[in-house]
């Protein structure tokens, strides 16, 4: 039994393309083909450079990108993303609040109510 290569393009291609939320279809329009030939171009272990550079090019990444494409690569990004965010924030992602919305609310509040009685003031005036 052959075990799939390391390098396998068409595999990569897959993925990045899954990993940017596309279907074959829509890969297939941008590249001018239909959904048949990007299955063929993903089960294919290699492809041509000038092909690869149009299949970067519809994804929104480099070539090199593809070929150096790696699942633990992108795993590790995410882990490392997901404990800097949280193990080192006291909240989510990192976004802390330096007011008190209570108090802009309050604020807010008072602003129109001075606003509305310039109003009724300046009707009274009429």
């Amino acid at each position: 039994m052959m075990t799939p290569t390391k390098n396998h393009i068409g595999r990569k291609i897959s993925r990045i393309r899954e990993l940017r939320d596309m279907k074959q279809e829509a890969l297939a329009q941008a590249m001018g083909t239909n959904q048949q030939a990007i299955s063929m171009m993903e089960n294919s272990e290699t492809i041509d450079e000038e092909k690869l550079i149009e299949v970067a090019k519809a994804l929104g990444v480099t070539p090199e990108a593809i070929k150096n494409f790696s699942e633990d690569a992108v795993i590790n990004y995410f882990n490392n993303i997901y404990d800097n965010d949280f193990s080192h924030s006291s909240g989510a992602f990192g976004h802390h609040c330096t007011f008190n919305p209570l108090d802009k609310l309050i604020e807010a509040y008072e602003e129109n109510k001075k606003l509305y009685e310039r109003l009724l003031e300046a009707e009274r005036k009429k």
